[in-house]
């Protein structure tokens, strides 16, 4: 395999081949994007299910917080370091009997987790969840890219996308409502529901599909991919949380770097590679990569400090919070159903452009108009921009990636969407998190001088600090508190500024990096050299 960068033939559209899997009766194909919008909402919502729990495990199973802490990430971990290697199998030995076993493997671990007596058998079971998941979501959408025909793929890829970003907001609103009235071990019978769900629909309606492949299965890309994101994924969640010197926090940053730098090397070496990392060359995906990386790090990250205003500032019960994001949703998902056909008028650059310098104003109206007495409705606007912006530009985003590697490369495709997801994740979360954490601590600082340096750490430490030590300071218990609740409104407007800078940088590069060309009016992939295809998707300026 040539080292060389693929070249761009403009003049020589590349067509996809119809796939052999292509479903002709269109109510097969529904009932096959429910049954994928299903898996991927039982994965998404499972990331963020437990974060209103850990009171309850804490009491329960006497877990530390660095253990809670595992029981929430070791899930997202296990998910974001495997699905690389998934997605390529599920294209060579087959996209719907990988599904059903990680649905088996899911439901399974799920069951076991709501069963675990230690917090050591729960994050175990938590990490095997996260396996399980790796194998259900990246092939949801290869299966809708292998079985719609290209005229509806669009819509369908869409309404994924929609799904995809508003799946961790109807977690968090179910596991609130079933904390409130019921114990944690509850919290797993939805995600194991929508897995059965899934599962029966699969058998029912989705095609056996799998695509045929020249050479070895690459064994060494497969493990220096999921090495070096796990590793990353790892080092930048841990990072908040126990310092970024940690040895923790440091060898996953180390081992996820130096993995990639390997996977780099190793994989332009190939004759078959994993992933041909000449892709990234072709504009049109390098910019939905960045896109769908920033899109859900501030998406992550807002869900983070958003639900945090909404219950300690606000004074919101979990039910109430979650609640509170739905407009958010209600404006996103309709739009990801419709952006792709939308992009396919306008152009790949016009909608990323546009849905991030949206996601920019949306940000910087919830900067300038939450307060600690000011209440939801001045936040209102900037969720509805927020979602307004995210529903324009994800879908293409995910179009770009997809639409941008050959047909036998789709459960990769659909990896490499997933991995540019939960890393951009990962990446808002500490990012946005950190940034509100200082902000909150240098504000706070004057409230706690007359404080007792025990009592003024944990203060510092956060808001939930200051809720948790209130009641034992007597009389400075609400001055104290009031003093949080201000504190934690100038952290959150350091965050939505930041936010706000990463949206804008992001339509930056989209405006200048996605090419123009005139004369297409619809998302194509162009062919590439040396009979490697390497797809570019066009799009119309």
């Amino acid at each position: 395999m040539s080292d060389q960068s693929p070249a761009r033939t403009d003049e020589l559209p590349y067509q996809h081949q119809p796939a052999e899997t292509e479903v002709a009766d269109a109510r097969r194909r529904t009932m096959i994007l429910v049954a994928m919008c299903t898996a991927l909402v039982a994965v998404i919502a499972s990331v963020s299910g437990l974060n209103v729990a850990q009171q309850q495990l804490a009491s329960d199973l006497g877990a530390t917080q660095s253990q809670l802490l595992w029981v929430i990430n070791g899930y997202t971990i296990a998910l974001a370091a495997l699905l690389m290697p998934i997605g390529a199998i599920g294209d060579r030995f087959g996209r719907k009997h990988i599904l059903l076993a990680g649905l088996g493997v899911f439901a399974v671990a799920n069951v076991l987790a709501s069963l675990a007596t230690s917090p050591a058998q729960l994050i175990a079971f938590r990490v095997l969840a996260g396996a399980g998941a790796a194998m259900i979501m990246p092939v949801t959408l290869s299966v809708i890219t292998s079985t719609f025909p290209e005229a509806e793929r669009g819509r369908a890829v869409g309404i994924w996308a929609g799904f995809a970003g508003g799946g961790g907001i109807l977690g968090l609103l179910s596991s609130a409502i079933l904390v409130d009235n019921f114990t944690w071990p509850w919290l797993f019978v939805g995600p194991v529901a929508l897995a059965l769900v899934a599962a029966a629909f699969t058998v029912r309606f989705v095609p056996h599909s799998k695509e045929h492949s020249e050479g070895r299965f690459d064994v060494g890309g497969s493990l220096l991919s999921a090495l070096a994101v796990g590793g990353l994924v790892l080092g930048i969640h841990e990072g908040p949380e126990v310092g970024w010197t940690s040895g923790v926090a440091l060898l996953g940053l180390l081992v996820g770097v130096a993995s990639l730098i390997g996977f780099v090397v190793w994989e332009r070496r190939q004759e078959h590679p994993l992933l041909d990392v000449r892709v990234f060359s072709n504009r049109s995906l390098a910019a939905g990569s960045l896109g769908l990386t920033v899109s859900f790090a501030i998406i992550m990250g807002l869900f983070l400090v958003l639900v945090q205003f909404l219950q300690a500032v606000l004074g919101y019960s979990a039910v109430r919070a979650a609640v509170g994001l739905l407009p958010m949703i209600a404006v996103m998902m309709p739009l990801s159903a419709a952006a792709t056909g939308m992009a396919q008028r306008f152009g790949l650059r016009v909608m990323m452009t546009a849905g991030n310098i949206a996601t920019a104003a949306g940000l910087v109206l919830l900067a300038l108009m939450a307060s600690a007495d000011g209440g939801y409705w001045p936040i209102l606007p900037g969720i509805l921009l927020l979602g307004l912006g995210m529903g324009l530009s994800m879908s293409p985003g995910t179009a770009a990636i997809t639409a941008s590697l050959p047909e036998e490369k789709q459960g990769v495709a659909s990896a490499l969407n997933d991995t540019v997801r939960e890393f951009g994740g990962a990446v808002g979360i500490a990012l946005i998190g950190s940034v509100l954490g200082a902000g909150y601590a240098s504000s706070v600082s004057g409230a706690t001088a007359g404080l007792p340096a025990e009592a003024a750490a944990v203060v510092e430490e956060g808001i939930g600090g200051a809720f948790a030590i209130a009641p034992s300071l007597g009389e400075q218990g609400p001055a104290v508190l009031a003093a949080a609740r201000t504190a934690f409104v100038d952290g959150w407007q350091f965050s939505m500024w930041l936010s706000a800078a990463l949206a804008i940088a992001a339509a930056v590069f989209t405006a200048a990096w996605i090419p123009r060309h005139r004369t297409a009016t619809s998302l194509v992939a162009l062919d590439a050299p040396d009979s490697t295809t390497t797809p570019e998707l066009v799009a119309a300026g």
